[in-house]
C-alpha cells in the first residue's frame, strides 16, 4: 500500500527513455521452475543457474532448459552452490542449501542476478565447487516504472498468476524505491487433489548522498499454502492409468482433502551501506535477518490400524499373486483370484484410490468407544529458523592490472524443530509415548515416553491434544565466521587470481523433551562440535589466439560437515554422528573457449574429488517394526565428466544452440553406518555396500539442440533435449553387510566364491531418460503509453511422460528372515526391490503472459 501510494510522485522524477529491451530472460522465466522453488521435501533443490554470459553451456543448462528435470549443474548437491544477496552468503546455516521459495514470485529481482562459475572470478569471496549466484536487491536495481504481468494456463503448481512491479530509479534527491507484489493461485493444479495459494512482496527503498554514501533497506517474503503431491509406484500408475497420480487425498464431506499440506512463510529484511571511498575503492556492509516459518501435515497410524494410504503395498494385486517370477511357489489359482480382485477394486470405482476419511473417523470414534487412543492421526512438522549475519566486503582496484578483495561474515541461525498434534480426526485421546518403543519394553516403561518431565504418575504419559506438541521437540544453533581474500592480476597475457578463507562454525543440540530412551542425554544443551577449516583457488585464463581462450582451474576446500546432517537422531538425542570431521574437497577444471561475432564455444573438463563426506537418512525400516535414523560416514565421492556448448549465428536474428554433458557423479567407497530404530536405546555400527552408487534425481548425460529467433519485436525459442542415466535414490538397509551376508546364506547369490560382492545383487535403480520438445513465441508490442510483451511457453510439447524426474527404491526387503538364526520367517510376495517410487515428467503444458510496462 505504501508503495502504491508513493508511485505517482517517484514517477515525476524519473528520467525518461529508460525502457529496456525485452529479452528471453524475462517475468515468465520462472513458469517452469516453480517445481523447484517449491521443492518437494524428501528431495533437493538443483543448482539453478540465472546467467553466465561466459559460458554457453552454464547457461541453458543450469537454468531454466533443464529444469522440467531437476537437472543439476555437475550433478552437486545444492549446498555445494553459494547464493548471495547484497553481499550476504544467505545459504541456510543448518542446511547449507538455498530455499528457493523465499524469493518466489520475485521474478524481477532474482532474474537481474547473476551466475559465476567454480572458477570465475568473485568479488563476494571464495567461488563454490557448483559456482555463486549473486543477487542484488537494492531498489535501485528495480526496473525504472511501472509492470502488470497476468499468467494463466496449466502450470505445475499454480494456474493463474497476477504481478505487479514498480521502480522508481534516482530521484534528483537522491531516494528510490521499488516494489513487487505478486499473486499465484490454482484450485486444483496439473496433479488431482492439489491446491496453492502464495502471495509474494517486496519492498525497498535507497538513499544515496553526494558523498559517496548510499543506504538500503528491503524487506521481502512469500507467504503459502499449498497442498502436496506424492509419488507412487510403476504398478499403481497402471492401475489408475495415471502417471501423475495423487495418494495425498481424498474426498470428505464432499470435498476434497489433502492430507499433505504445507505452509511456508520466511519475512526477510536486510540493510545494505555502500561507501564508494573512492574511484578504486568500494566499502559493503550489511546486515541480514530472516524468521523462517516452514511447516508440513502428514497423516499417521498407531496401535496396530492398517496403513491409510490408498497405494500401500498390501492393498496392491502384486501382493497375492507374484508377477515378476513365473511358476513362483506362491502361485495358483487361489492367488491369481486374489489379483484379480485386488484389481478388480483399483480399477471399479475412483473413490478407492483416494484416502477413506470418513473410515479414519469411523475407526477412531469407535477407538474413543473403547477407551483407546487415536489409531489414525494427522501430525504437524514444525522448522522454523531464525538467522542473522552480518557481512563486509572491501572491493579495491591497486591499478589497471590488479584488484583486491578482503571481507569477513558472522552468522549464527537458531532452527526450532518440533511436532504438533494437527487433527485428531474424530478421536478423543492420545499420549505422548512411543508406541514403536511400546513392544520392546512393554506399556508401562519410562522408555516409552517421549518426555520423562511431563509423563506423570506411573508414566501415564502427558495427554495431547490438537496443538500440543507430540514427539519431539529440540533446537539446533549454528553459528559461523568467515575471513576471506582475493587478489586478481592481469601478468602481460595471462589473467589469474588467487582466493582463499578462513572458517570457524560451531553447533550444538538443544532438548526440549527428555525422552525416555535417552533420558540422560536428550533433555537441554548438548555438546558442541566446533570446525575449523578454509580453503584455496587458482584460476588462469591464457588467450592463445584469434578469440580463444584456455582456462584451467583447482581448489582444495576443508568444508565442515552440515548440522543436519551432524546429529544421528536429532529428534531423540544430542548424540553427534561418530567420526564427524571436515570434509575435503578437491576441484579442478580445464576449459577451452572461443567467443566471436558469429560463434561462442566453450568445452570443460571438470573433476571433483571430496572425502569424510557424511550423510544422514531416516526411514521406516519394516524389518525392525521402526523408524531408522542412520549416519553414513567416511564416504568418498568422486564428480568428472565432459560439457560443451555452442552458440552459432546464422543470421542477424537466427541463432543455433547446442549444449551437452555426460558426467559421472557416485560413490568410490563402501561407508560406514551407524543406524538407530526407535524402538530401542542402542546404536548398531555396519559397513554399507554403496560403492558405485550414483547421485540420484539429476540426468548424468543431457543434450539440447535449439534454434533462437530475435527480431523485429518476435522471440521464438524450440529446443529439442535428451536426458538419460537418471538413477533413484538407493536403499541403504538392504545393501548393510550384515543384512547381505544372511541374505548370502539364507538366499545365495550375493558374494561368490571369493567372497567379492555381486554388484548385480545390490545394482542402483535407473529412471527412464528421453527426448522432450520445448517452445516459446512472444511479442513485443510498442504503445503510446508504455509497451505490451505476450509470450507463451509451452514444455513437453509432444507429451513424453516416460521421462523419470526421481524416485527412491524402497527400503524394506523382499524377504524376511530373522538375523540371529537365519532362519526364513516369510517370503513376501509382493517385490519390493522391483516396485521403486519414482516422479515422471509432467505431460504438456503452458502459460499465457502478458506483461503491460509503463
Amino acid at each position: 500500500m505504501i508503495a502504491l501510494c508513493i508511485c505517482s510522485w517517484a514517477t515525476a522524477q524519473t528520467p525518461q527513455g529508460s525502457e529496456q529491451k525485452t529479452t528471453s530472460l524475462d517475468d515468465a522465466a520462472f513458469t517452469f521452475t516453480e517445481e523447484q522453488l517449491e521443492e518437494d521435501d524428501a528431495t533437493s533443490e538443483n543448482v539453478i543457474i540465472l546467467n553466465s554470459n561466459s559460458n554457453v553451456y552454464a547457461s541453458q543448462a543450469g537454468g531454466f532448459l533443464f529444469s522440467p528435470v531437476r537437472f543439476r549443474y555437475r550433478a552437486l548437491h545444492q549446498k555445494y552452490n553459494d547464493v548471495y544477496i547484497n553481499g550476504v552468503q544467505v545459504n541456510d546455516l543448518e542446511s547449507g542449501q538455498f530455499r528457493y521459495s523465499m524469493v518466489g514470485g520475485l521474478n524481477r529481482l532474482t532474474n537481474n542476478g547473476s551466475y559465476i562459475l567454480p572458477f570465475e572470478d568473485n568479488s563476494n569471496g571464495l567461488t563454490s565447487m557448483a559456482g555463486t549466484n549473486i543477487h542484488n536487491f537494492r531498489a535501485s536495481n528495480m526496473r525504472n516504472g511501472h509492470s502488470l504481468t497476468l499468467s494463466g494456463g496449466n502450470n505445475n503448481n499454480y494456474v493463474a498468476r497476477a504481478m505487479y512491479t514498480y521502480g522508481s530509479g534516482f530521484n534528483n534527491k537522491g531516494w528510490a524505491f521499488a516494489a513487487n507484489a505478486t499473486y499465484r493461485w490454482s484450485n486444483g493444479g496439473y496433479v488431482e487433489g492439489t491446491f496453492y495459494n502464495a502471495l509474494s512482496y517486496y519492498f525497498g527503498v535507497q538513499k544515496m548522498w553526494n558523498n559517496g554514501h548510499s543506504l538500503s533497506v528491503a524487506t521481502w517474503g512469500n507467504p503459502t499454502e499449498r497442498a502436496g503431491a506424492g509419488s507412487s509406484t510403476d504398478e499403481v500408475y497402471w492401475l489408475t492409468n495415471n502417471r501423475h497420480y495423487n495418494p495425498n487425498w481424498g474426498y470428505h464431506n464432499g470435498h476434497k482433502r489433502n492430507a499433505r499440506i504445507i505452509n511456508d512463510f520466511a519475512p526477510t529484511a536486510i540493510a545494505t551501506w555502500d561507501w564508494e571511498i573512492n574511484k578504486k575503492m568500494k566499502l559493503t556492509t550489511s546486515l541480514f535477518g530472516k524468521y523462517a516459518m516452514y511447516s508440513r501435515t502428514r497423516l499417521t497410524y498407531q496401535n496396530s490400524a492398517e496403513n491409510p494410504r490408498p497405494d500401500n503395498y498390501k492393498k496392491l494385486p502384486s501382493n497375492f499373486y507374484e508377477v515378476w517370477t513365473q511358476g513362483h511357489i506362491y502361485n495358483n489359482p487361489y492367488s491369481l483370484a486374489d489379483w484379480q480382485t485386488a484389481y478388480d477394486y483399483w480399477t471399479s470405482d475412483k473413490a478407492n484410490q483416494q484416502i477413506n476419511w470418513a473410515s479414519l473417523y469411523d475407526a477412531n470414534r469407535e477407538a474413543a468407544r473403547q477407551g483407546i487412543d487415536l489409531l489414525y492421526f494427522q501430525l504437524r512438522q514444525h522448522d522454523n529458523h531464525t538467522t542473522v549475519a552480518l557481512s563486509s566486503a572491501l572491493n579495491t582496484r591497486i591499478d589497471n592490472k590488479k584488484s583486491l578483495n578482503f571481507g569477513f561474515q558472522i552468522a549464527q541461525n537458531t532452527g526450532r524443530h518440533y511436532q504438533t498434534l494437527h487433527d485428531m480426526l474424530g478421536g478423543n485421546s492420545l499420549h505422548n509415548i512411543n508406541s514403536y518403543a511400546m513392544t520392546t519394553y512393554g506399556p508401562e516403561s519410562p522408555k516409552i515416553q517421549y518426555d520423562l518431565n511431563t509423563a506423570g504418575p506411573n508414566n501415564a504419559g502427558r495427554l495431547v491434544y490438537e496443538g500440543d506438541k507430540y514427539g519431539f521437540d529440540y533446537a539446533i544453533r549454528v553459528r559461523k565466521a568467515q575471513l576471506w581474500a582475493n587478489y586478481s592480476e592481469q601478468f602481460g597475457k595471462l589473467h589469474y587470481t588467487v582466493a582463499g578463507k578462513l572458517n570457524y562454525d560451531d553447533m550444538r543440540r538443544q532438548g526440549y523433551m527428555r525422552n525416555g530412551l535417552f533420558a540422560d542425554n536428550s533433555y537441554g544443551k548438548g555438546k558442541t562440535a566446533k570446525f575449523l577449516n578454509g580453503g584455496l583457488k587458482f584460476n588462469a585464463d591464457m588467450p592463445i589466439g584469434r578469440s580463444q581462450v584456455i582456462n584451467i582451474g583447482a581448489g582444495y576446500e576443508l568444508r565442515s560437515p552440515q548440522a543436519s546432517e551432524a546429529f544421528i537422531s536429532p529428534e531423540m538425542n544430542n548424540d553427534f554422528v561418530n567420526n564427524l570431521r571436515n570434509e575435503r574437497i578437491f576441484s579442478s577444471e580445464i576449459a577451452y573457449q572461443l567467443k566471436s561475432s558469429i560463434v561462442d564455444v566453450n568445452i570443460s573438463a571438470y573433476y571433483n574429488h571430496l572425502s569424510n563426506v557424511t550423510e544422514w537418512r531416516a526411514f521406516y525400516a519394516d524389518d525392525a517394526g521402526a523408524f531408522t535414523y542412520a549416519s553414513l560416514t567416511n564416504i568418498k565421492k568422486a564428480y568428472y565428466g565432459l560439457e560443451g556448448g555452442l552458440r552459432f549465428k546464422i543470421t542477424s536474428g537466427l541463432k543455433f544452440n547446442l549444449i551437452g554433458t555426460i558426467s559421472e557423479a557416485k560413490n568410490i567407497n563402501n561407508a560406514n553406518v551407524r543406524y538407530l530404530n526407535a524402538t530401542q536405546a542402542s546404536y548398531t555400527d555396519d559397513i554399507v555396500y554403496n560403492k558405485g552408487m550414483r547421485e540420484n534425481g539429476t540426468p548424468l548425460t543431457a543434450a539440447s539442440a535449439g534454434l533462437d529467433y530475435y527480431k523485429n519485436g518476435w522471440s521464438l525459442r524450440l529446443n529439442l533435449n535428451w536426458y538419460d542415466r537418471i538413477y533413484l535414490s538407493y536403499a541403504p538397509n538392504t545393501r548393510y553387510s550384515s543384512y547381505l551376508n544372511s541374505r548370502q546364506q539364507v538366499f545365495g547369490g550375493v558374494f561368490d566364491n571369493e567372497g567379492n560382492i555381486n554388484y548385480d545383487a545390490i545394482a542402483q535403480e535407473k529412471g527412464h531418460g528421453g527426448f522432450m520438445l520445448d517452445g516459446s513465441i512472444g511479442r513485443n508490442i510498442r504503445l503510446k503509453y508504455g509497451s505490451l510483451y505476450v509470450q507463451l511457453m509451452v514444455t513437453n510439447i509432444l507429451n513424453n511422460t516416460n521421462i523419470v524426474t526421481w524416485g527412491y527404491e524402497q527400503t524394506r526387503a523382499d524377504n524376511s528372515f530373522n538375523i540371529q538364526t537365519l532362519a526364513p520367517t516369510s517370503e513376501r510376495v509382493y517385490k519390493f526391490s522391483a516396485n521403486p517410487v519414482k516422479q515422471y515428467i509432467w505431460g504438456t503444458n503452458g502459460m499465457l503472459n502478458v506483461i503491460y510496462r509503463f
